[in-house]
């Protein structure tokens, strides 16, 4: 019986020490090597994040004024049923002389079902005007279309040659698409003209307020710089062959605006968005633009050559 008194104690001890290990191990605190680490994993993430937002804010900085505000109008001829409307979007600056945009921009009936039914009773649309308002110039620059996507919202203007637009620098093109959860900025004029008042010094607010959203109360804004695209930021949700889906919002107007990745690189063209679904903003891969782009050169060199 002694015997197994004693044996028992001694698995009772042994068994508290094997739980005081235990207890050491997952509550003794952590040694003062391992704080460092994590003091220095957090630092790191840090500036690491201070790194990317500085990055994203000197790439609008930089992509702002080669974005421009495009104001259209348009009539359709031939028919009874009078049809006249405007369009208000956005493009931006690929080539010397060219901007991209989407299609819905530069030909404003594209896929637009009402005036699909005009159409088809031997309609015929008519562009009156397309312009474009850039940061910094007073005065609209006159455009014209020269290529169009046949199978997607693309399309490239020329812009009129003049000592301003010489000037502009084109954006550039990332050679691939972005990847799901990268950080991306969009730069655009959502609500066009109304929201360009909207955000204006307040002296100005209350004198352009009550004026039309048409192509004078542009060129006022034009007139008084107030012309300046506004940035959002999100992240990329997912990429589907040519499409890309993001949390960056946008509204009317933003249309044709570019979706620059950390590095100021066009990585889409903002095209839509879903109704309630406020990740569902919706763009076009830049990859798709260059075929276009290069359209267009060719075309505008043999213009050149054939007025010689």
């Amino acid at each position: 019986m002694e015997v197994w008194q004693r044996f028992v104690q001694g698995l009772l001890g042994v068994l508290a020490l094997v739980g005081a290990l235990v207890m050491a191990h997952y509550y003794a605190p952590p040694e003062i090597g391992s704080l460092e680490k994590q003091v220095h994993d957090l630092s790191r993430q840090v500036e690491e994040l201070q790194k990317q937002q500085s990055m994203t804010a000197v790439a609008v900085d930089d992509a702002r004024d080669s974005v421009a505000y495009i104001y259209g109008i348009y009539h359709v001829a031939g028919t009874a049923q009078h049809f006249r409307a405007r369009v208000a979007g956005t493009g931006f600056v690929v080539a010397p002389g060219l901007l991209a945009t989407n299609r819905h921009v530069a030909e404003p009936w594209f896929g637009d079902h009402e005036v699909d039914s005009v159409l088809r009773h031997g309609g015929s649309p008519v562009l009156e005007k397309l312009v474009a308002y850039f940061p910094g110039s007073p005065l609209p620059v006159t455009l014209q279309p020269v290529v169009l996507s046949k199978r997607g919202d693309l399309a490239i203007l020329r812009m009129e040659s003049t000592a301003f637009t010489d000037k502009l620098r084109p954006l550039t093109l990332s050679q691939g698409p972005p990847r799901v959860g990268e950080s991306i900025s969009v730069l655009a004029y959502p609500m066009g003209v109304t929201g360009m008042v909207a955000k204006s010094p307040a002296m100005f607010y209350e004198r352009l307020s009550s004026h039309p959203d048409n192509a004078e109360t542009a060129g006022e804004l034009a007139a008084l710089s107030l012309i300046r695209p506004s940035a959002t930021f999100g992240h990329i949700g997912d990429v589907s062959g040519d499409k890309l889906i993001y949390d960056a919002p946008t509204a009317r107007g933003g249309s044709g605006g570019p979706v620059l990745n950390l590095h100021g690189q066009v990585v889409g063209v903002n095209s839509a968005y879903i109704d309630g679904f406020s990740g569902g903003t919706l763009g076009i891969t830049a990859t798709e633009l260059s075929p276009l782009i290069q359209s267009a050169r060719q075309s505008s060199l043999v213009t050149t050559a054939s007025t010689r």
